[in-house]
């Protein structure tokens, strides 16, 4: 045991186990050797076969439903009567939280041909860890003491790096894959019952009455921790709130815990949001009740980000996200555990997509117990689609965002104060950097002016742009002509975001700070805009080659493109400061991604939607060691100041205006940055912007 199942288990992050027989001494087992996994936020699945008694055969043969002999056996293993070792109580209780937690997963196979029935007697296991390789055995070993450490047992194993093994490490998890899903011929799977989850459950009480025993401390893990707190997060002492962070906490508990956190980006939302789960969870406990956590975030990254909060804070949540398959189960096992007692507080994760699919609103329907609803980045949840599903029998509710205005959509804003109450906090961008939370930035703006094909392009667009708005004014607009100018105006944002003179202007730029760490380049989305309709080269791909081969840089593209797992392994190496100077990204950037070493963020492209652009300059912001100042270089298309086009210049020109004004506000060089914009503004008529 010590030289094999308890160091790979404590390096994995899922264990799957096919084993011969269920008893209760089996199942305590489970709870040794998984400091690690819990630690990992790991899974665990059990298949075992119930111990049926010649009673129990023969209750079978006179007609008893299989299903109920099958319950029965597996409660009569936990029969909470049966006199039992303090150390066994420890671990099925511990067992019990497991299963509570959705760390653990059990299902039971009997073996059935026609009227005959058989134990299950495979023992096969699997262990993969972060990297995705695994570990397949198979072989004697049985889930019992003796097998582990009295018997001479041998096993087979096989390692999924190794070419020789790789198919039967597939071969393995196929057939555990196929025996979970309930489609091996002649085997019959039967989920954990009920009443064995009940008997669980009050052994874990018989334990929290008498304490854990000495020299079990190794079962408590950050994932599981001791009875009277299980599951509860807890604020770690290395975090110290800053004011706000407390007032902004306070507020929300007089506000009955409803509310929203309107707070700039990099000021410690998470933090803050966390810090009142454990408020709360302690006022909870002191009236003996349960309490579900439901995080919903908009981004697989996001996901990630509070799962490792939530591990600062001593727990372990459950992810909801990719195929229902994968978290379904386990939320609804968590759920019922919250229902029998058996846990008293549990965390789910998240994404805007699963929490409104059929699945998870299913799980919501069915939960009694108090709820906290936690919305990041919470104007998502403003759209239509979202807003309907979130839950009025959520007892508790907050929400947080820098800015939880929806771009045009009134009623979606005021659905989400509405749903959540009102702004508790407003902590702007000038109050976070003057307590010190933000990094003081300069901006530069970067005037660029279009090519001569660019500009008769544009113009071409602004006059079939200008004759579709009339027809709308005159009522002769018709459903296809709205279609179509909404293609027109995506095209001529695109002409002014792909400017090709912000391919040389960058270059001037980024030689002003010659191989300098930390930087982020934003680009335009998609490829070049056309006149015969077809997209051109990508922004990415210009700034690519300008950084990496012109300029010599260690630059890498942080795109869709690029798999989750490169992803976090290109933010590792950007944090470094020497294995990576830059980061090349559409949209990736904006939101979800925590990256407080960037220095300087080059900005090609926004779209109108200030959010984008408030974000973006959040990422650039948050404070890091040996970071005293940002730069924020925005790239301004001119448009081509054509007489004729004034009026529609100028109402365009005017949001590029606004989102300059935005930045230039609070810069430390806020006359010069002024300065650099002053001839423009005159021309347009812009100065009250």
């Amino acid at each position: 045991m010590g030289d094999f199942y308890i160091p790979t288990l404590d390096r994995s992050i899922r264990y799957d186990r096919a084993v011969g027989y269920f008893t209760s001494s089996s199942l305590s087992l489970i709870a040794e050797g998984l400091d690690g996994l819990t630690r990992n936020g790991g899974r665990i699945r059990l298949i075992a076969s119930p111990h049926l008694t010649p009673e129990d055969i023969e209750a079978i043969a006179e007609g008893y439903e299989l299903r109920d002999v099958v319950e029965r056996a597996v409660a009569r293993e936990l029969d909470p009567t049966v006199e039992r070792s303090t150390i066994d109580l420890a671990k099925l209780a511990l067992v019990s939280r497991l299963i509570a937690s959705g760390t653990l997963e059990i299902k039971l196979a009997i073996v059935r041909r026609e009227e005959r029935l058989a134990l299950y007697h495979e023992k096969i296991g699997l262990i993969a860890d972060t990297y995705g390789d695994r570990i397949a055995f198979s072989g004697s070993l049985n889930e019992t003491r003796a097998a582990y450490i009295d018997n001479f047992e041998s096993i087979e194993v096989f390692k999924s790096w190794v070419a020789g093994d790789a198919r039967r490490v597939d071969r393995i998890a196929n057939d555990f894959e196929s025996l979970w899903a309930d489609q091996t011929p002649n085997i019959e799977m039967f989920e954990f019952p009920s009443l064995a989850l009940e008997y669980l459950r009050q052994l874990a009480v018989r334990v929290e009455t008498t304490g854990t025993p000495r020299g079990l401390g190794h079962l408590r893990s950050r994932a599981v921790v001791d009875a009277t707190a299980a599951g509860w997060a807890t604020t770690p002492s290395e975090i110290q709130l800053r004011d706000y962070q407390k007032q902004a906490i306070r507020d929300w508990f007089q506000n009955e815990c409803r509310g929203i956190f309107q707070m700039a980006t990099g000021t410690g939302k998470t933090v803050t949001a966390l810090a009142a789960l454990d408020q709360l969870g302690r006022r909870i406990r002191e009236v003996n009740r349960s309490l579900l956590t439901i995080i919903v975030v908009p981004l697989l990254d996001l996901v990630e980000q509070w799962s490792e909060e939530l591990d600062r804070f001593g727990v372990t949540a459950l992810k909801c996200r990719d195929s229902v398959s994968v978290w379904e189960s386990q939320a609804r096992n968590m759920v019922a555990g919250l229902r029998s007692g058996v846990s008293r507080s549990c965390i789910l994760i998240v994404t805007n997509r699963t929490f409104g699919g059929t699945a998870f609103q299913r799980l919501l329907s069915n939960v009694s117990e108090p709820m906290l609803i936690v919305a990041d980045e919470a104007h998502h949840l403003g759209a239509e689609h979202l807003r309907a599903h979130l839950p009025e029998g959520a007892t508790f509710r907050l929400a947080l965002s820098a800015t939880p205005e929806r771009w045009f959509d009134e009623e979606g804003t005021s659905a989400l104060r509405a749903y959540f109450g009102p702004t508790l906090v407003s902590l702007g961008l000038k109050e976070a950097i003057d307590l010190g939370a933000l990094t003081p930035y300069r901006y530069w703006p970067v005037l660029v002016s279009l090519t001569t094909e660019e500009a008769a392009f544009y113009s071409e667009l602004t006059l079939k742009i200008g004759a579709l708005f009339s027809k709308q004014l005159n009522g002769k607009s018709k459903d296809i002509d709205a279609f179509a100018l909404e293609q027109l105006l995506n095209k001529r944002a695109k002409v002014l975001g792909h400017a090709a003179l912000k391919i040389p202007a960058l270059m001037k730029e980024i030689v002003r700070r010659p191989k300098a760490p930390f930087q982020l380049v934003y680009c335009a989305e998609g490829g070049r805009p056309t006149e015969e309709g077809a997209s051109g080269d990508s922004q990415v791909g210009d700034v690519l080659r300008l950084l990496g081969n012109d300029l010599g840089m260690k630059v890498h593209a942080y795109t869709s493109k690029e798999p989750k797992a490169q992803r976090r392994e290109l933010l590792k190496a950007f944090a470094s400061g020497t294995e990576l100077e830059a980061l090349v990204s559409m949209r990736c950037l904006d939101e979800g991604v925590d990256i407080p070493e960037a220095r300087v963020a080059y900005m090609l492209a926004s779209s109108s939607n200030p959010r984008q652009f408030i974000q973006r300059r959040g990422r650039i912001l948050r404070r890091a060691s040996g970071k005293r100042t940002a730069d924020v270089v925005d790239f301004i298309t001119v448009p081509p100041q054509d007489p004729d086009l004034y009026k529609i210049e100028q109402k365009l020109f005017r949001r590029e205006v606004a989102r300059f004004a935005e930045f230039a506000k609070y810069a430390l060089n806020y006359g010069e940055a002024l300065a650099t914009m002053r001839e423009l503004r005159e021309y347009y008529s812009l100065m009250d912007v």
